[in-house]
Formats: C-alpha cells, structure tokens, sequence
C-alpha cells in the first residue's frame, strides 16, 4: 500500500519550536514514517539513516515483527508494575539471559542507558560497600545526575553541576592511570568499550584484560556501557567476550538503545555473584519491565536471529571498509561492525550537512574530524554503495568551493 505523504510540515515545525523546551538542533527534517534504513517525512522526501535515532534503531525502522509483537501485547494489556508477575517479562529475561555471556544469569529492566548506568553504580556500591567509582576521560554514561558526574567528555559533566561526589577520572587506554587510582575506595570501573561520542574511540585488547585482573585483584566491580555497542551492533551480540576485546566479560553490562527497536528499555545484566547483594527494594522502577517493552525485546532478538543481522553486520561492514578506502579524504575508520568513525583530515561538518542535503543522514561527534555511522543492523551492500557515491559528490563539490 502507497502512503500518501502529508502537507503539515509548517505546523508541525512550529508547534514544536513553540512548546516543547529546545533540546538537540534538529534536521530540517519532519519524519513521518520508515522503513529498514530509511526515513520517509511528510513532504515525501526520502532519507538514507545511517543514524537510525542515536543508534536506536538497530532492526531498522518499525520491523515487522516488532510492531506484530507491541500490536499483540498493546490489544491484550498495555501495563502492569513489577507488583505481579508477567509472562511478557519472563519471556524477555529468559531469551536476553540466552544470547548473555554465561557468567551474566540475572537481569534488570529499566527505562533508558542513564538509567542502567545509575543502576549498575547503585549495585556495584552495594556489593562493594564501596562508594567510588572510576571512569575515563572520552566516555559519556548519561545525564541523570550520577551517570552525567561519570561523564568525563566536553562539557557534559559541567551541565550536570553539583556533581555527585566520588568519581574519579582515568585516561581512556591507559591501564597506569586505572592502576593509580584503584585502591580499597573504589566500588567500580565503568567504561564504553567503544567510546562513540568521544570520536568512536576504542582500545587495545590488552587494556580490557588488563582492566579485569586489576578489578579481580582489588575486588572491584567490572561494569561495560554497552548501551550503544551492545544487541549486535559490533556484529556480535555483545563487545563483551569479543576477541576485540580480549574475551573479557565485566561482572555487569549496561543495555538499551536498539534493545526495544524504539520502545524506551534498558537493562543491566549481573552476574550471579554481584546479584546475591541485591535485595528486595534495593532497586526500583515503575515503568522497567512493561509489558510494551518486554514484547519489544523479544521480538527485537527474534528479529536480529531470523534475518541473520549480526552475519549481515560483519558483511557489510567489510564492504564500507573496502569502499570507503577509494576516498583519500578518509584517514581513518574507527570502531568495529556497525558503530563506526570516519576520520577526515579536516572538520567533519561540512560533510556532515552536505550529506544531509543529498538525503543522507549521518553523526558528528566531539571530535570534529570524526563522522559517525550508526545504521540499522539490516543495512545492505546496495545501500553502501549509495553512501559511499553521495559521499565522494559531497567531497568533490566541497573541493570545488575549496571548502575539502
């Protein structure tokens, strides 16, 4: 069925610059529908989002099966607490626990990555009886007041100011500067094994086992954010126990970005260890663990297996790589599957708007030399291909105003 796009677009954009409190510098975009990679807007332009909402989402843009599963839940019960139990609950634990590194048994459900990441530090504290927590300089945990004062990155901790006391800044790949800090005060170390708003930053495996023996030596709490590497971004299901990342897996993973396909979840996954800590009313949430979100995490795993997502991921990241080396401009790809970092050797923004101009839509970052990729995980070789075209016109008009 052909979607007739609609005529709102001025309204739209002017109720929202009116009411809502301003927030991102937003694209000249009013999105009125998608599809896989694409995003349809209601003057019926058609976008290529290699985006995908801040990493959201990785199934691509209301997948089948996901809106088939929120559908089903939404006519049979919209939501209930944690007061009772919910077969849409145990059905998403269950199957998140299953594709988990076998040391992580149980899990949290909560409403976002800030929220995960608040979480993870509260239980970290409380199996530690231990208050500080460790950092690095480039990751960025969130914007509720304890993940923001984690948040060693541009100006993000100073928008979160009085910062929560107790955390302490090591330098990203660097395990002297850990070593320095972790004494018989420190609770947790907290890291984004690829730090995606730093530049899409990452390190040597080495520092990742490094990092474990000084947490198991010292009796600290291991915590990854995969709130952006995690459900198959990297083309595995987690960095976690990744050959990129020494094999290592933390004592706790933090979740939620493309974990619900769009619905807002998050979830912490514990080991059983750090789990034996945590009693009843320790943690709390009303709306973690809804029976919206739960079918959204099902059917979103469901949805990465059957259609091959993660073998698709290493494909095609395989491809750009291959592609994007017919660009010299390019001096270097960052990161690893679908969570990647075009390095220019001049500001990415340019590029970046160029981009937009011609119906493609990618990320900066605080780098400014350092465009970021974060498709769906359905992207496909032809859909490649479009990006690295429209990116070579976007370089050769930028140098023909002498602008690349």
């Amino acid at each position: 069925m052909k979607v007739q796009p609609s005529k709102n677009a001025t309204g739209t954009v002017a109720s929202e610059e009116t009411f809502p409190l301003a927030t991102y510098k937003k694209m000249p975009i009013v999105a009125e529908r998608g599809e896989g990679v694409w995003l349809y807007a209601c003057d019926g332009q058609k976008y290529l989002d290699l985006y995908g909402g801040h990493a959201v989402a990785g199934t691509g843009h209301s997948h089948p099966h996901v809106v088939a599963a929120i559908t089903e839940q939404a006519e049979k019960l919209l939501f209930y607490s944690n007061l009772v139990y919910s077969e849409a609950r145990a059905r998403a634990a269950e199957k998140l626990i299953s594709i988990a590194p076998e040391s992580l048994r149980k899990v949290f459900f909560c409403n976002s990555g800030t929220e995960a990441n608040e979480n993870a530090m509260r239980m970290a504290r409380l199996a530690s009886g231990r208050e500080n927590i460790i950092t690095f300089s480039g990751g960025f945990h969130g914007r509720t007041a304890d993940a923001i004062s984690a948040t060693f990155l541009g100006k993000y901790r100073e928008l979160g100011k009085p910062n929560v006391p107790g955390h302490l800044q090591a330098e990203f790949g660097d395990i002297e500067s850990a070593r320095k800090l972790a004494d018989e005060t420190v609770a947790a170390i907290m890291l984004e094994p690829i730090q995606s708003m730093a530049g899409v930053r990452t390190a040597a495996p080495q520092f990742f086992r490094e990092l474990r023996k000084l947490c198991d030596a010292q009796g600290i709490v291991l915590i990854y954010d995969e709130v952006q590497t995690g459900i198959g971004r990297t083309g595995e299901w987690f960095f976690a126990g990744s050959d990129a990342g020494g094999g290592i897996v933390p004592d706790v993973i933090t979740l939620a970005k493309a974990l619900g396909s769009g619905i807002p979840v998050g979830a912490c996954l514990v080991s059983e260890k750090i789990a034996s800590h945590i009693k009843e009313n320790d943690l709390g949430t009303t709306f973690g663990g809804g029976m919206i979100a739960m079918a959204a995490v099902t059917a979103t795993l469901e949805a990465i297996e059957k259609d091959s997502m993660l073998e698709n991921v290493k494909e095609v990241e395989a491809q750009l790589r291959n592609r994007i080396a017919e660009i010299p401009h390019v001096t270097q790809v960052r990161g690893l599957g679908f969570l990647l970092g075009l390095e220019f050797a001049d500001k990415a923004a340019p590029i970046h708007k160029g981009l937009l101009e011609r119906n493609v839509i990618t990320g900066t970052s605080s780098d400014p030399k350092v465009l970021r990729l974060l498709p769906a995980l359905c992207l496909r070789p032809s859909e490649i291909d479009l990006f690295v075209d429209e990116l070579k016109t976007v370089i050769a008009n930028l140098g023909s105003q002498g602008e690349a």
